[in-house]
């Protein structure tokens, strides 16, 4: 099986900055190779650096030590018990955060500038985690070549593969969450890009790293994280590149225009990676990824480079005459009632786009299809407005069966790390005490 270099970069190339500090690539692998000859004999590597640089660190230091790093954007003790129980043998990485588990401590300490290694295309590098929206997270393995080739597939979508231009990436993601690790870990190790360590949560921090980083500014952000960055006034990117949950062409729209950059956004799930992209503001229509194609009846699987076998998509789509695709709803999210049909995240698009609405989300019970009285429900973050309004706005935009019932007024909805609305989240909003009508 080919094998390919760890690291596509010169020595002298800027790879990170931590804070303004610049760090080459040169001296990347030399922290690696520090960090790599005190991890212990481990089958597994749970890396839970919050700083990008060091969680970079430690990943390079698991693959010259042939460890696979487990991928997770929740630190908490008691996933850190689920998966040292579930993968024998891990051990962690860590900058600060309280762990229960073997630990070996994260830092930049290497001396000189350390060789490159390469890397069969076919061996496991990482397994990341389903987030749990639809159930429990799930893993799935990430062979080094399909990692390497969907960074380089990116680099080419977003122009960041010209080294004549080097661009810097910041990123308010976790560098453990998947959509977060491609743009953000793998990115850097295969394309001209230089990444901000950060972490950044705050608009305040991420105007800051805007203002350190030289040349182009690239934001690698969530619909959530965006609406804060528009509401601080956060200028000075190049663009902003958004994933995890459907981008309304208000927020856009609202987020160009304030921010003075294109807003694109980024298509794939944690069994595929990343595959298609698009500009919210010129379409609908996804464009598939260099070396991408879907396949099947409604294209129903995604054959991507360096993975062995095609990916079936949890979307409906809609092909394109020009190649393109447009997306229809999530194969479990269409609902049916009085004989009609809808997509939920096409409810709760139109539910976000209502005047005073932040945000919202509807909710199906399980019984909607074979109880008469079952109805759908909204959970609305919409401060200033009542129930009954939003009701009304809803009336002229969606089909009477699927208005909502109730519409509860809720401070905020139960989100992840990156954004992301989970099952058990949706679950503790239908079992709480219920207000509105």
């Amino acid at each position: 099986m080919a094998e390919t270099p760890f690291l596509a970069r010169a020595p002298g190339d800027l790879f990170a900055l931590r804070g303004r500090e610049p760090v080459t690539a040169g001296r990347y692998l030399a922290d690696v190779a520090a960090l790599a000859a005190r991890l212990p004999e481990a089958p597994y590597v749970l890396n839970l650096c919050a700083d990008r640089y060091l969680a970079l660190v430690g990943f390079g230091a698991a693959l010259a030590r042939g460890q696979v790093t487990l991928l997770s954007a929740d630190r908490s003790p008691h996933r850190q018990r689920e998966l040292a129980a579930a993968w024998p043998g891990t051990v962690a990485i860590a900058d600060g955060v309280e762990t229960v588990i073997p630990t070996v401590l994260a830092d930049a300490r290497g001396e000189g500038e350390w060789a490159n290694f390469t890397i069969p295309a076919d061996r496991v590098a990482a397994i990341g985690f389903t987030s749990g929206s639809t159930g429990e997270p799930r893993p799935h393995a990430k062979p080094w070549g399909a990692l390497a080739a969907a960074a380089r597939a990116a680099a080419a979508r977003f122009g960041l593969d010209d080294a004549a231009d080097p661009a810097t990436v910041i990123g308010t993601v976790p560098a453990q969450h998947m959509y977060g690790f491609e743009t953000t870990v793998m990115l850097p190790l295969r394309a001209p890009v230089a990444v901000h360590s950060g972490p950044h949560f705050y608009p305040v921090e991420v105007a800051e790293a805007v203002a350190a980083a030289p040349g182009r500014r690239v934001v690698v952000t969530t619909p959530l994280q965006l609406r804060a960055l528009v509401a601080g006034g956060v200028r000075g990117a190049s663009a902003f590149i958004s994933a995890t949950a459907p981008l309304s062409p208000t927020l856009a729209g609202e987020a160009e225009a304030a921010l003075g950059a294109p807003v694109l956004e980024i298509y794939g799930a944690t069994e595929m990676g990343s595959i298609a992209s698009r500009r919210t503001m010129e379409g609908e229509a996804w464009t598939l990824y260099d070396g991408v194609v879907l396949e099947g009846d409604e294209a129903a699987a995604a054959r991507v480079p360096g993975l062995p076998e095609p990916v079936p998509l949890a979307d409906l789509i809609q092909a394109e005459p020009d190649g393109r695709f447009r997306l229809l709803g999530r194969r479990g999210d269409m609902v049916k009632r009085g004989g009609k049909r809808a997509s939920l995240a096409g409810l709760n698009r139109v539910l976000s786009e209502i005047e005073g609405v932040e945000e919202g989300v509807f909710l199906a019970p399980d019984d909607l299809e074979a109880n008469p009285a079952a109805r759908l429900a909204a959970y609305v973050v919409a401060p200033g407005r009542t129930s009954g309004e939003i009701v009304a706005a809803l009336r002229e935009r969606v089909e009477a069966v699927f208005l909502p019932r109730p519409v509860v007024l809720v401070d905020r909805l139960p989100r992840d790390a990156v954004g992301k609305i989970t099952r058990r989240g949706l679950q503790s909003l239908r079992d709480a005490p219920k207000e509105g009508s």
